[in-house]
């Protein structure tokens, strides 16, 4: 038994808005009003229940009925409202459109690296507007999601036999429109393998939180790089992931259960020292 009590924050986007009706029956709803923190309020509601005897509190980043445009997400809240319900570690889902033929539609992914091209949010818990977290912080960005969590991920792919890719680099637009076509070829040349709006600065503030974060991705379309293919719309990318949802629910089923199974107080104190020795301002 590890000193800590283990607490696994899910964040859900596109299409995975009923995932507490299929997993979480008889959860405890907090309100926005009560995890309202030093960043204000997080996306909605979050339903705090169990899962295989693992505590979890599920999110869902959009808000409810998918209101709240990627930008707009406060992404520093949501971490926050997570952190402070007492998660240790975050499984994210999210919608992404394939930047490789290999990669098809509703292919899962996780990704284990980011290219960060939006322009507009909020990236950082350490700016000086919470005493939370004074100072400020370089906090290393490699390895982007934490790889044993990753691991977990892929295991529990194996055990409920759904098919995954291991590792791939995620791009994330600012949104809320679409790559241009330009814009898509470039991705690719940089080496994406899938483009989406959520992950950044999502990943980078769990990090910068103590969080223990990994993702699975779905691949809902070609973007729009790839001429003999129709150009990515809304309509097919909800279409394919409500097709594709309970392959990732039972992902996150299974991978809750095996989090529960291992003892985390290394990974979570070398996250907490890691993030500490970046705080240079901390130092002077």
């Amino acid at each position: 038994m590890g000193k800590y009590k283990i607490k696994i924050g899910l964040i859900g986007g596109s299409g995975l808005g009923d995932l507490a009706e299929q997993v979480l029956k008889d959860s405890k709803i907090i309100t926005q009003e009560d995890a309202r923190n030093d960043f204000g309020l997080p996306s909605g509601e979050i339903f705090t229940g169990v899962i295989a005897g693992v505590d979890v509190a599920l999110l869902s980043r959009h808000g409810a009925g998918h209101k709240i445009n990627p930008t707009n997400v406060n992404y520093r809240a949501n971490i926050q409202a997570l952190k402070s319900l007492g998660c240790t570690h975050i499984l994210a889902a999210t919608a992404c459109g394939s930047l490789r033929e290999s990669i098809g539609r509703g292919q899962l992914v996780i990704p284990d690296s980011f290219i960060d091209r939006t322009n507009s949010r909020k990236g950082t818990l350490f700016d000086g507007t919470s005493s939370i977290y004074p100072g400020v912080c370089h906090v290393p960005m490699e390895p982007a999601f934490h790889p044993a969590t990753c691991k977990i991920l892929e295991n529990a792919a194996k055990k409920v036999g759904i098919d995954v890719q291991v590792g791939g680099t995620i791009v994330t637009i600012e949104g809320p429109r679409f790559s241009s076509k330009a814009e898509s070829k470039a991705w690719r040349i940089w080496g994406g393998d899938l483009v989406n709006m959520t992950t950044c600065p999502e990943v980078c503030i769990a990090k910068e939180a103590g969080l223990l974060y990994a993702a699975i991705a779905m691949a809902t379309d070609y973007d729009c790089w790839k001429d003999a293919e129709a150009n990515v719309c809304v309509a097919d990318v909800i279409a394919i992931f409500r097709k594709n949802v309970s392959k990732v629910t039972e992902i996150l089923v299974k991978a809750v259960e095996l989090i529960g199974q291992e003892e985390w107080d290394k990974d979570i104190d070398d996250l907490k020292n890691l993030v500490d020795s970046g705080n240079v301002s901390a130092k002077d």
